[in-house]
This record gives C-alpha cells, structure tokens and sequence, in this order.
C-alpha cells in the first residue's frame, strides 16, 4: 500500500458554514481524512499541518515554509507522494511556486474545494480522493507539482481559477488538462517527460517585494513613484490589451529601470497572453513579457528570479 503525506494548509476545503457565508480553515488533516472513508483503503497516511490560512491570507513566506517542509518529506524514502490541501484563491500562485522550487521526481498534487466541508455540494472529499488517486499512480512521476479538482488533472504551472464559485473554477490555461480522473482512476493524455531539476535550485532565506500594477484608463505614473519609493524590486503590469505601455508610465518606469527595478509586461485580459516584441520593442524598452503567464504568476516568476540570482528573462519562455 503507498505511504502518503497529507499536508493541509487551510482553505475552503476545511472551512465550515453556508455556501455564501462560511469561514475557512475549520477542520485540520485528520477531519479532512475522516471525511472520506475510502482513504484509508487507498494508502496509508502521515499527516501535517504547517498553518490553517484562509489562503487570501498567505504570505510568499508561507511558499517558502511549505517548500521547505514538502522537500523534508519528498527526501524520505518511506513517502511516495504529497497531496496538499489549499485555499482556491492564492492556489494557482502557491502552485507555481512549488512547481519551480521541487525536484520533479515523486508526485505532489494540489487539490481544494469551492464549498466548504459541510455543504450539501461539498466538493471536497471527492477532490481529496481523486488527488490521491493521482499521487498513489505510477504515471504521475516526473510531472512536477499538478493540481487535481473537479476531475481534472491540471499542471502546476498552468492552473487558472477561471470563475469566482462555479464547481470547475480551477482550470487550465494552456491548452486541454493533461488528464483527468473518473472512477477508473486517473488517465493521462502522454507519459510523462521525466524527471528534471527545479529552475530554483535550493529555497531561498525570503523573496524580494515585486507588485502588480493594473492598467486603466488615465493611468498615472505615479503609480510607479510609489511603488519604487516603498522597496519594490520589480513591477508586473497588468495593462490594457497586448500589453500596451501608456505614455503616462514610461518617464516613471525609465527612472525605475535606472534604479534597478525590473519591469515585466504582462496584460489584465485573462487569455491570448503577451509575448516578446508584440506591440514592444521589449528589448529597446528593457521590458520582460508574460509569455503565457499571468500577471499573478509573472510577480511568482520574477520574485524566485530575483531572490535566486537568476536572470529573469530566462523565466517567462512557457
């Protein structure tokens, strides 16, 4: 039988209340597993809990506390896999996170819940289930961090929450899920790549302060200004269309750029994503383009960049 680790850090998948009103983070990991009975016939169980957070509440500290605990178990022979309990609204970024910070080896899935645990819709049990369905499959290593919800296996790295309290708000951004899970058990679309290294190396001591700015329509450069004068070390922008640059911006974003301030390219339109050189001459301007990425993710991106000493172009290629 696998030995897994579940490791819960919160969310509405331990929260307790109405579908419209409930507080999250009520239940710890051994209530999560109590809830659904057929875990105990798929594996046996070590149980963590690093904090209970609402992951609104989350920090990029908490990243790195849980990097450091998932690397602790993954280099113990006796776990096969990690499943991790996670609020839906900060997912996509701890996911990412995880997905650079971890060697890719055995499985570590994430999975949520959109109700709390004692709704009538509760979700999840079923997702905590078909996560570990997941993490006990051979097929799952060498895929790094996955998430698993609503039947879909998503990549770490690819995760969208794409509606605010729809039952599949979490899905891929790029293309269709890797694969899925039904009552066969999961069944990916290719075999795995296998197994490389994380782009961050070792899990760095903190993380640089990076912020998103949000396009809009008259928007000031001071923006800019403040955000420079508060210690910020690199600014994502979330800008109108193919990430367009207002001339509003540019006096305050060049003055940044002289101060060391690193500034990424990105758009507020949810799909398409930006690329280098479309609408920019980035390599005139000293801009970095999203790619594929969200503004969110693109801040996750450009603080492990930074904090790891690694050039942070290289970061944006997905």
């Amino acid at each position: 039988m696998p030995h897994l680790a579940l490791v819960a850090t919160g969310g509405t998948i331990a929260g307790l209340g109405s579908d419209t009103r409930y507080t999250a983070s009520q239940l710890g990991a051994d209530a999560l597993l109590a809830a659904q009975p057929a875990l105990g016939a798929l594996a046996t169980w070590q149980l963590h809990q690093p904090y209970s957070l609402d992951s609104r509440d989350l920090t990029p500290e908490h990243w790195l506390r849980l990097a450091s605990l998932l690397r602790t178990l993954l280099d113990d022979p006796a776990i096969d896999g990690i499943i991790v309990t996670h609020g839906t609204d900060t997912l996509e970024e701890t996911a990412l996170a995880l997905d650079l910070l971890l060697p890719t080896g055995k499985p570590v899935v994430l999975t949520a819940a959109m109700r709390p645990a004692n709704s009538p819709q509760a979700d999840g049990p079923t997702n905590l289930l078909q996560a570990a369905q997941v993490a006990c499959s051979t097929d799952t290593w060498g895929r790094g961090v996955l998430v698993v919800a609503h039947g879909r296996i998503i990549a770490g790295r690819h995760c969208r929450k794409c509606h605010t309290s729809a039952l599949d708000a979490l899905r891929p951004s790029v293309g269709a899920a890797p694969g899925h899970v039904d009552n066969g058990g999961p069944h990916f679309l290719e075999p795995a790549s296998g197994e490389c290294p994380a782009p961050i190396p070792a899990i760095p001591a903190h993380l640089p302060r990076v912020d998103i700015l949000y396009g809009q329509t008259g928007m000031p450069g001071d923006l800019v200004t403040a955000c420079v004068a508060g210690g910020t070390r690199g600014l994502v922008l979330a800008l109108t269309g193919n990430g367009s640059v207002p001339h509003s911006l540019r006096p305050a974003l060049r003055e940044a750029q002289a101060a060391g301030v690193v500034v990424v390219r990105g758009s507020r339109i949810p799909n398409g994503g930006v690329w280098t050189d479309h609408n920019e001459d980035d390599a005139a301007n000293g801009f970095i383009a999203t790619g594929s990425y969200t503004p969110q993710q693109a801040r996750v991106l450009l603080m492990l960049a930074l904090a790891a000493g690694i050039p942070p172009a290289g970061m944006f290629h997905a």
